[in-house]
């Protein structure tokens, strides 16, 4: 057991480097945070039908996340229960069950052991023992979660004020359910608690990503120059956080009686053709997404119009996933046009993403090597007594590590 004095470490207007250093750190930060609370694994779209699986992580854990044939979604850790071996190597499909690759233990969706190979070889064998480790799993509107930990609070209980901010996003299926449409994964050199500030972190917007305002029409730059538009950065608790950048667009449902933007104009006419005006109207204002980013403690974000997946892979890098989401059901030219913005900023050869990785990457080399150093993240301090300052706060990082602090101490 490490014996780190966590809470010395995180101070109401700062945190110490070594959080993003200190490899002892991060081992103990995968069995008290990743292990302990509620981890995003899945969005329900991903499973649509019975026997649909996924491979995922939960921290260093692979683990399937499946659709049994009754049609209950299932986390299973990814490991035979005979010699530990990985059972499923697919990132996803369709099975009616599981077979180990090494000695052909077979495991049923429910991830109950139904044979394998010479039983007699076995004493007093008991197959109902040997199933594949269950953990326990909750979905909130779509949004899928599991932990290892059989004693954790509810996830309605986790989410708490959240949820309202969660069914938000959940209005850019524009009168359709959300789902996937695909996603993007990288790495980067650097620890996951730096991408955890970026996601409500308003402050760098226009410095690090002068090249995307620069590649938008005048409209849409103006739309994004939301610095003095009266947004916010509210504490949720748990840990979660939620920076509103476009007020207007916070809820989508709201205000669909205004102008469609010029660039939405061959969209709405293509889609009149089949549609009623409000539902044109309802779909277009859904294509650009929300005007704010949503953090999860300690994984996922919902931002503006996609989901940003983290993953500790060691203390100085970490995997990311930013899936795209559109309408399920809805009309193709409102998903291709979700999909092309969706590349213009979080894509490979997007405006966002690459700056983004540079400046993490910047921050975990600044952090290295010998004697204390602070990190900073006072800013917006003296507008914390409602829990939410102003765009440019560091109000949500300041509720991540409080809540780090908390479960890293408990």
């Amino acid at each position: 057991m490490n014996d780190t004095p966590y809470a010395d470490l995180v101070q109401p207007d700062r945190v110490h480097s070594s959080l993003y250093q200190d490899a002892a750190i991060f081992d103990e930060e995968i069995e008290r945070i990743f292990y302990k609370t509620w981890v995003w694994v899945a969005h329900a779209s991903e499973l649509p039908r019975p026997l649909d699986f996924i491979t995922t992580h939960i921290g260093p854990q692979s683990v399937i996340v499946n659709r049994d044939k009754d049609g209950t979604v299932r986390t299973m850790v990814n490991r035979c229960r005979h010699r530990g071996a990985t059972v499923c190597d697919k990132r996803r499909g369709n099975a009616p069950g599981f077979v180990c690759p090494y000695h052909a233990w077979t495991y049923g969706t429910d991830g109950a052991l139904r044979g394998l190979p010479l039983p007699k070889g076995y004493k007093d064998f008991d197959k109902s023992d040997y199933g594949l480790v269950q953990l326990r799993t909750e979905e909130y509107n779509g949004m899928i979660f599991a932990t290892f930990n059989p004693d954790v609070q509810p996830l309605d209980t986790f989410l708490g004020r959240a949820k309202p901010w969660i069914d938000l996003f959940m209005k850019q299926g524009g009168g359709y359910p959300v789902k996937v449409l695909g996603e993007h994964k990288f790495s980067f050199p650097g620890n996951w608690k730096i991408q955890l500030e970026n996601t409500t972190d308003a402050y760098h917007f226009p410095i690090v990503h002068k090249s995307f305002l620069t590649s938008l029409d005048g409209a849409t730059e103006e739309l994004f120059s939301f610095m003095d538009a009266g947004g916010y950065v509210e504490d949720l608790g748990n840990g979660h956080s939620v920076m509103v950048m476009i007020p207007e667009l916070v809820d989508l449902e709201e205000n669909l009686e205004a102008p469609i933007p010029e660039r939405f104009a061959t969209i709405a006419e293509d889609l009149r053709k089949t549609h009623d005006e409000q539902s044109v109207r309802r779909i277009v204002r859904a294509i650009s997404g929300t005007g704010f980013n949503l953090n999860l403690f300690p994984n996922a974000a919902c931002s503006m119009a996609f989901f940003r997946i983290l993953r500790p892979l060691s203390v100085n890098e970490t995997e990311i996933r930013h899936i795209a989401i559109g309408m399920d059901g809805g009309p193709d030219i409102a998903n291709r046009a979700r999909l092309r913005l969706h590349e213009h900023f979080q894509g490979p050869m997007g405006f966002g993403t690459p700056d983004d990785a540079e400046a993490w990457q910047r921050v975990q080399q600044g952090s290295n090597g010998p004697g204390s150093s602070w990190i900073m993240v006072n800013r917006g301090e003296d507008k914390t007594e409602s829990n939410a300052g102003d765009v440019t706060a560091e109000t949500g990082m300041r509720a991540a590590y409080q809540m780090w602090k908390r479960m890293m101490s408990a």
